[in-house]
């Protein structure tokens, strides 16, 4: 009799990234890239991605999207009574090994013979896959700037999704901030901006510029290929500061403690924690 796996706490850590923050990612890509939005146009259905956990609501995490005519409306954290298409996987650690890219524990796929749903759903999940499973930059501007896109709407909403978790580092640095906001952004490119607001425990991540006042510390980097480099560990922070490939807009002296959250989201959303 094999031997019941044993869910941890950073299995729902990375369970709580990947439904809430990785897997809306889903529906930039359709937007962002027409030839996504063409495979989805003329087509309604619900997709849902799910994982059996105890303690949650119908014995389940999940996230489902609403295609309506190719539109897509995306329903975090919630499950649907009955889609059309489900990947439905039987245990939150099987989930974070597949979607970190650690393994190929496949889900169990209801709906299977409804290809025209399918077959658009596996190819943009592959793109996402891609994108973010890749050890080095794209070579197409606009590819690197998708990348770039789908980092700092994940970072910020990984922040966010595990203060709202009680992840003990991350709710230490929220609940002694007063009102701020910590903004990313790339020169001359505004649709890429992304934030998070935090105030006394409390977090909530945005897309675009972060309109009320000027962010308490910003993140800019001078183009999307710096900013990668940054983003996949691939130069160093300091180095890139003094070559003027990321100005530090605001309060320099918090970009390490803004740094190592960025470092915590990754830690989970890459299965560092996963061992083998």
């Amino acid at each position: 009799m094999a031997n019941e796996i044993k869910i941890t706490q950073d299995d729902r850590y990375a369970a709580g990234i990947f439904f809430y923050s990785a897997l809306p990612l889903l529906r930039v890509i359709v937007e962002s890239e027409p030839k996504f939005a063409a495979k989805f146009k003329g087509k309604s259905f619900v997709f849902q991605v799910s994982a059996a956990c105890e303690g949650e609501p119908g014995g389940k995490m999940a996230t489902h999207f609403v295609i309506e005519d190719g539109v897509f409306t995306v329903k975090v954290g919630k499950a649907h009574e009955s889609p059309d298409l489900e990947f439905a996987f039987p245990d939150l650690r099987k989930f974070a090994i597949f979607f970190s890219g650690k393994g190929m524990p496949f889900p169990k796929i209801k709906g299977m013979s409804k290809l025209g749903y399918l077959i658009p759903i596996l190819m943009t999940l592959l793109r996402m896959a891609a994108l973010l499973q890749a050890t080095d930059a794209p070579k197409k501007e606009s590819d690197k700037e998708l990348l770039v896109k789908l980092y700092f709407y994940l970072l910020p909403n990984g922040i966010s999704r595990l203060n709202k978790m009680g992840h003990p580092e991350i709710k230490n640095f929220t609940q002694t901030s007063p009102d701020r906001a910590f903004a990313w952004s790339v020169k001359d490119k505004p649709e890429l901006n992304s934030y998070i607001r935090v105030k006394a425990g409390n977090s909530k991540a945005g897309r675009g510029v972060y309109k009320r006042c000027k962010p308490f510390l910003t993140m800019n980097f001078d183009n999307a290929q710096h900013a990668l480099d940054i983003l996949m560990s691939k130069a160093d922070m300091i180095e890139y500061i003094k070559k003027g490939f990321l100005f530090i807009d605001g309060a320099p002296e918090f970009g390490a403690a803004l740094g190592n959250l960025m470092m915590t989201v990754a830690y989970y959303a890459q299965g560092q924690y996963i061992e083998g």
